[in-house]
């Protein structure tokens, strides 16, 4: 199944920004048995961004992932032209709403139209749960292809994405085998080993996430989760196994305790 991505914004167009969505959006679609066929970047120019669905879209993606564009100001735009693209309504979704409401009143603060604004999509679209910020996500289905749409923010898109995009992509994608593992890492914090787990992730075909369960700056302890897949169990299994022997040796190499669980 072909996925594209697409990413919108100014700010990595002109250099300021380095688009790491891409690069894990494409790893964790590749590990979910998807072919990633292209990636498109585009402006805060609406008629770029309906240029850039429309392509995914003629060109037969059935899984179809955006990246930015959905905050309050007035260069956020996707929502709106995600509906054009398809001559759908842009119309103030009352789920939607319920979330940017609920997250405002949290922090006492007032429900301005420009926060409203975070709350309209394409009719009969189906509003995810932003866990980390404000703007929700975005999934809808045209005539067979699902599409989601996601803040530009990285945390916030790695959150709705593992939350709820990932166990849809799961339940309608190739039959994959998944295999996962842990370590414990103490002694060193997260921003330390980041580094080192990015370099492995390069190295194999896994996807590796540190979840700090210490202080940064008093006794770390980081529980390393590993995931692998492969349309063959027994190679999941190996891959698995090569990157955790990796990252073990990475880690004991700059002073981590280890622990395999």
């Amino acid at each position: 199944m072909d996925a594209w991505i697409i990413s919108i914004g100014n700010e990595m167009l002109i250099g300021k920004v380095v688009n790491t969505n891409l690069s894990w959006l494409g790893r964790k679609l590749t590990l979910l048995g998807y072919r990633v066929r292209a990636a498109l970047t585009v402006m805060d120019e609406c008629e770029d961004i309906k240029w850039a669905f429309n392509t995914a879209k003629q060109r037969g993606a059935k899984v179809i992932i955006s990246t930015g564009g959905l905050g309050p100001t007035f260069d956020d735009m996707t929502s709106k032209c995600l509906s054009e693209a398809f001559n759908m309504n842009w119309v103030l979704n009352e789920k939607a709403l319920e979330m940017v409401k609920k997250k405002y009143i949290e922090m006492g603060l007032e429900l301005t139209d420009h926060r409203i604004k975070m709350a309209k999509m394409p009719e009969g679209a189906e509003p995810l749960w932003n866990p980390l910020g404000t703007a929700p996500g975005i999934m809808m289905d045209v005539e067979g292809t699902l599409i989601f749409s996601l803040p530009g923010v990285p945390s916030e898109m790695m959150a709705i994405f593992e939350e709820s995009i990932e166990p849809i992509l799961r339940k309608i994608g190739p039959k994959i085998e998944f295999v996962e593992g842990e370590i414990v890492s103490r002694g060193l914090p997260e921003s330390t080993i980041a580094p080192i787990i990015e370099k492995v992730m390069g190295r194999h075909r896994v996807y590796i996430k540190s979840h700090p369960q210490g202080k940064e700056l008093g006794i770390p302890v980081q529980i390393i989760h590993i995931q692998s897949s492969s349309l063959n169990l027994s190679e999941a299994r190996e891959e698995l196994e090569r990157a955790r022997e990796d990252l073990i040796n990475e880690l004991t190499r700059i002073g981590a305790k280890i622990e395999v669980k």
